[in-house]
Order: C-alpha cells, then structure tokens, then sequence
C-alpha cells in the first residue's frame, strides 16, 4: 500500500512510536480492524467495539504476523512496535485520507436519506464503462467502513465511488473530510434517522457538510425533483447540477413506459441536446431517479452517451436491494436491507407494478422518534391505496402498519408478533404465482425470510 510506511501513519495519526525505529521505514501491506482479518505485515487498528475490547486480541494479530498495531491503551514494554493515539478510531480515518491522498483520482461522494447504496451501484456501473472504478463494499458506509473500503483501493484505481452515511450530527464532516470528493452527489432529504436529526432541514444540514470538504472546481450533483434539495444556491462558486423530471434538471428522463418487474424505458436527456433511449433494468420509478445520477457523473467525467447507456442498462441487481428473483412458485422482490417510510413506500410503488397478487411482507422500521406510530401507520395506509392485496406485519411498529392497511377496502391485512409466527403460517398465507415484496429495517434480519419463501 503506496505511502503506509510506519513513519507516515504515526504522523498522520499523530501518535507515539513505540519499537525498533529501523521499522518506521517499512510499509504495511494492509489495514484492518477485525483481527481475523491480519495477515503479514499489515496494521491492526484495535478499535474497541460495544461489547468488545479490540486490544485483547492484539497478541493473536502479532502471531499472525502484523507488522505494528494501533492502540489507544497504553501497552508499555512489548516485543511488537505500536502506536499509541489518543483514539483508534480517530485514527483510523487520519490513515485513511493519508492513503486517500496518496492517488491522483477523480472521488465521487455520494449521500441522502434513501437510495445511497443503489445510487452507487449504479453511478459504478456507468463509471466502469470506461475507468477502472472502486466502490464502497457493500453497506461500508460509516466512521469504520468509509476507511476500510479506501484501504481496499488498488494502486490502479483512476475513479472511486464512496458511499456516506450518517444519523447525528457531526458526523459527515468526519467522513468527507477523509473522502474529499470531487464530486458531491446527494439523493434525497428524506425522513430517515428524525430521532436523531428532528427534521428534514437537520437532515438536509448534516447530509450536505460533505460539500464543505469538496475539492475546489468540483461538482455538485443534486435530486431536482426533492423540494429542500432544488432550492440549494451557488455552491463555492458555481450552480449545482440538477438531475430529475423537471423543467430545472439538466438530466431528464421522458417517455417514461414500465415493463413491470422488468424495469422502465425511458429517453434519458443529456445538458448538451443529446438523447438516448434505454431500459433501467430494475423496476420503480426511483431506478430511474438513480440511472439520472449515473448519467450526470458518467457525462461530468467525460463518458459519451453509448457508454452512460451501456453502464445503465448492465446494472447488476443486488441481494436485499430492489432484487427480483423467480423461485417458480413466486416472484420475490428481495428489498429486506433496510427500510424507512421513504424506501418503504418506494417498494410498495414496485410492487404495485406487478402483475398478478401482490403480497407485502413488512416489518418494523426503527429510528423514527416520537413519530414512528404515526409512521408505520401511514405506510401501511400507502399500501392499501397503491392496491396491495395482502400486508403481512411483522413487529411491534408492524401492528400500527397493519392497522394503516386494515382501513383499505380491498387490503387485507394480518399482523405476526415474530418471524417464527409468521412461518408457522406461511404456508397458508401465500399461492403460487404471488409477487411478494420482503422490506425492513436491518435489525429485523428480514433476509431470513427470503430464504424461507425461496424453499417454499
């Protein structure tokens, strides 16, 4: 890993050497936080987790052969180098924009309320149409994934597509400032996370402190059709880029036809006059939203039309995001990573595209304050009047949902305290040919369910 030398990271860190000084010269060959990861040579950053402390686990990581760790305990006298920091885990992102820095490449930051991670899956798609591209893994979007995911950058890497989440304030400077984005996209201020942030204006607040950290003659690339978003201003110096279905968008899509669970075709509009036909190949008018921002990023960096369509119409779906599968008895729309009353409602709006019965199974969704009755009771009210047929809850907020769906005329609604209610029951609640949709928030393990529903 170009520029990692021990000497580097304890001033980038500004930490305490402790060893053999002849070793500050020497470059470790990987970082990493879970110690069942360490392989020779690479630095261990022992950050100590809710119920766990990191650093007991410091003597296996020298066993297998790190070549220094990082602590915020001090270790005394020892036969293996440290450092010692004031925090490991503040330290853990000094490193990562030392190793950020040491590339000469173009970053594309993306955050909002929903939609981060399938906006970044497809941004990557287009992108890779042309450069060799790196994206965050998987969810790793936080104070410990975001370095972890830079760490994993090849030397070879000309574009990377980092993901940023965050739910108190506070934290998206941490992040962008690691990051340093040249370019800055922002999906939505949505309602995910009010426990923490109270309203949308605190989420749009926080969410777009990543622009502070945005590299001079950068990008902004904005969600025209978000009401908080559109009325955003000159940003250092130059106006945002707004993708979208209105007359304000430079990146519009017309035409708009669904092919059901199949996905959409639509014209997608470029700034310059230029157009193109394609088909998103995931369903629900939010893929479209998504396929917009790949096409800004893709025509800022200099893509021409064929690729942009080609990045889109290649997007591979996702397990737990907005993924179709085909078990010959059902058709599952696995969309179970997570859930608020924005994304749920997103997938109900899919669902209701299907052809045939259509069957929610819907769980809880957490962090959302004082609200989160009121909530679930709305979105199950969505449902039933977006002609869902049958909402399974699963939860305790899953009741107030089913409550909301029990009021439609034609929506019958059913309520399970837990998951193992609800497959005692399975079997009798679903019929061959259902279009089922699985969606919760992560904390309820929802991904459980899809395997069960895939044996049926």
């Amino acid at each position: 890993m170009k520029n990692l030398t021990l000497e580097n990271i304890t001033n980038a860190c500004r930490g305490m050497f402790h060893g053999d000084r002849s070793l500050l010269a020497r470059e470790a060959a990987g970082v990493v936080i879970d110690s069942r990861k360490v392989e020779k040579d690479y630095l261990f950053v022992a950050i100590d987790g809710v119920k766990v402390n990191a650093h007991k686990f410091i003597p296996d990581t020298v066993k297998k052969g790190a070549l220094c760790v990082v602590s915020h305990e001090d270790l005394g006298e020892t036969d293996y180098p440290y450092i010692l920091v004031e925090s490991t885990g503040q330290a853990l992102l000094d490193i990562a924009r030392l190793y950020r820095d040491s590339f000469d490449i173009k970053v594309v930051g993306i955050t909002g309320s929903v939609g981060k991670t399938s906006t970044k899956e497809m941004i990557a798609s287009v992108v890779s149409q042309r450069y060799k591209t790196h994206k965050t893994l998987g969810n790793f979007n936080n104070e410990w994934g975001l370095p972890i995911t830079i760490f994993a950058m090849n030397e070879d890497t000309e574009v990377a597509i980092l993901e940023m989440g965050v739910n108190h304030f506070g934290e998206m400077r941490r992040l962008s400032s690691v990051a340093s984005p040249n370019i800055c996209v922002i999906t939505n201020i949505g309602i995910a996370h009010l426990e923490f942030f109270k309203t949308r204006e605190g989420i749009l607040q926080e969410k777009s402190q990543m622009i502070q950290d945005m590299k001079n003659g950068g990008t902004v690339i904005l969600n025209g059709d978000d009401d908080l978003l559109r009325e955003m201003g000159p940003v250092k110096g130059s106006m945002p880029v707004f993708f979208g279905t209105g007359e304000n968008c430079s990146f519009r899509a017309t035409g708009r036809k669904s092919l059901g669970l199949k996905g959409t075709a639509c014209t997608i509009h470029l700034p310059d006059g230029r157009r193109f036909d394609c088909v998103v190949p995931l369903p629900g008018p939010h893929m479209v939203s998504n396929a917009l921002a790949g096409a800004a990023v893709g025509y800022n960096l200099g893509l021409t039309p064929q690729e942009i369509k080609d990045g889109i119409e290649n997007l591979p779906s996702m397990p737990g995001r907005n993924n179709i599968i085909s078990t010959g008895k059902f058709v599952l729309l696995d969309d179970c990573y997570n859930a608020n009353p924005v994304s749920m409602k997103a997938a109900i709006d899919v669902l209701s595209l299907a052809i045939g019965r259509k069957v929610a199974v819907l769980g809880d969704m957490s962090e959302l304050g004082e609200d989160a009755a009121a909530l679930h009771y709305e979105t199950g009210a969505y449902a039933a009047r977006h002609g869902i047929d049958i909402v399974y809850g699963i939860g305790k907020y899953a009741k107030k949902l089913v409550e909301g769906a029990g009021e439609g005329v034609n929506t019958k609604a059913f309520w399970f305290e837990t998951k193992e209610s609800f497959f005692a029951e399975m079997h009798r609640c679903l019929q061959n040919g259902d279009n089922i949709l699985i969606k919760a928030s992560h904390g309820m393990d929802f991904p459980e369910i899809v395997e069960k529903l895939k044996g049926l």
